[in-house]
């Protein structure tokens, strides 16, 4: 198994009824024949089918029972990295986060890295919205507060927000120290 053969299984693990060829190509960045290659292997091996895709000239890209099984045995592999920030404190657990999202923010802003699903750039997202110095953001989805220590950088329930109401939301976000 590649490193992207593993990044695909986790993002098709994440989206069960599917996704293009194109979107795992953007989401992993890489073009699209890299990732047809990629996919192609995981068929060969059993852990995904390609389905009919929401139009006739479409396929969705599905994982078997067999490649989620591995997608979810897989999930914990950079535990070396886990292990290392666990030895932080939880609040310099939250600030690294913190200092994560501002780089791959960055990182995106400048076409480096693909788009990801990060809180950043959710329409549910509202940084600062609690005086609550522990859990001073809210998500609108779940309508709940939350810290800095769980913001997320690959949400399931990620809804892009408009560019204009992105800005906004990143200079809120960005302009305040944790």
């Amino acid at each position: 198994m590649t490193p992207t053969q593993g990044q695909a299984l986790g993002l098709l693990r994440e989206a069960p009824d599917g996704m293009r060829l194109a979107e795992l190509a953007g989401m992993l960045g890489i073009s699209a024949p890299t990732a047809s290659e990629a996919v192609t292997s995981l068929v060969q091996k059993g852990l995904a089918v390609k389905a009919p895709g929401p139009d006739r000239r479409s396929i969705a890209l599905l994982l078997t029972a067999a490649g989620e099984d591995l997608a979810d045995r897989t999930r914990d592999w950079p535990d070396f990295l886990a292990q290392a920030v666990d030895t932080l404190e939880p609040r310099e657990q939250a600030d690294l986060l913190r200092c994560l999202v501002k780089v791959i923010r960055a990182l995106q802003l400048h076409g480096d890295v693909p788009q990801q699903r990060m809180c950043v750039t959710c329409r549910y997202f509202h940084p600062f919205a609690h005086a609550d110095g522990a859990a001073p953001h809210h998500c609108a989805y779940v309508d709940a507060p939350f810290g800095d220590r769980h913001l997320r950088l690959a949400c399931a329930e990620h809804e892009e927000a408009p560019a204009d109401a992105q800005a906004s939301l990143w200079q809120r976000f960005a302009g305040k120290a944790a």
